[in-house]
């Protein structure tokens, strides 16, 4: 799909990987919604590249669908969605302190798996109205991670929620294929966003040592790199991709 022309909604793009996707899409020539909690620098990021902001809170279930309705209409239509908001907490399936809190494993879920499923089927149904260009009306994108597939002591909960992601993308895309809408995850490895972003290289050292090359974390850019081709490339379809720098993550 040419993205210069389309709409497209970034779901956590007030920061990193998402601002980095906001700012390739719109300097590809999109028009680009970023949705981020109130508050957020969603703002600002969005004025700076001629785009709309709207708030949200993915996990407001209901709420995520007027929200989402609504920076459709401002954009006038969605072509693509690149959703890379969520999060995670550590606790083992059973620690000194007792067996993993299940409120917690819950929050967890739908704050990832949940939340993005939402999203999908929402943000599907939008890209379902468009005439298709070459048989396309749309392009998802959804953000998964390494822990889905080698997930470190503590991480069952946000390994759980990411494995949900990477292995409904074949699913849904199957589901979909037939409107003419592509699926695809990106599995990222350590990324310097966030907290991350202000560590030393001696703190980063250690935590990529496994990788292949290069050894550093990845940056936002990288990943909104992925992202572009992913839409731009029709063939990619129904697969979660590792971002990893041939990175396999250790138990801890």
């Amino acid at each position: 799909m040419e993205v210069s022309g389309k709409k497209a909604v970034v779901v956590g793009g007030a920061s990193g990987m998402g601002r980095a996707t906001a700012e390739a899409l719109a300097a590809a020539g999109a028009r680009v919604a970023v949705l981020d909690r109130e508050g957020s620098d969603g703002k600002d990021v969005a004025a700076a590249i001629d785009g709309v902001f709207h708030a949200v809170d993915i996990t407001d279930f209901s709420g995520v669908e007027s929200v989402l309705a609504a920076a459709v209409a401002d954009l006038g239509g969605l072509h693509i969605a690149v959703n890379t908001a969520g999060g995670g907490k550590v606790q083992k399936t059973l620690g000194r302190n007792g067996p993993h809190d299940l409120d917690l494993f819950r929050q967890v879920i739908d704050l990832n798996l949940v939340a993005t499923f939402n999203l999908n089927r929402l943000q599907a149904l939008h890209m379902s109205a468009n005439e298709p260009v070459d048989d396309e009306r749309g392009v998802i994108v959804n953000t998964s991670s390494l822990a889905a597939f080698e997930g470190q002591i503590g991480q069952v909960a946000y390994a759980a929620a990411k494995a949900g992601i990477a292995g409904s993308a074949l699913v849904m895309a199957r589901d979909l294929g037939p409107l003419g809408i592509r699926v695809v995850a990106i599995a990222p490895s350590l990324f310097a966003t966030g907290a991350t972003a202000a560590f030393t290289g001696e703190q980063v050292a250690p935590l990529v040592k496994d990788a292949a090359f290069p050894k550093r974390m990845g940056r936002p850019t990288e990943y909104a790199k992925l992202a572009l081709a992913i839409v731009d490339n029709p063939m990619l379809n129904g697969q979660c991709l590792r971002l990893d720098a041939g990175q396999r993550f250790a138990p801890r």
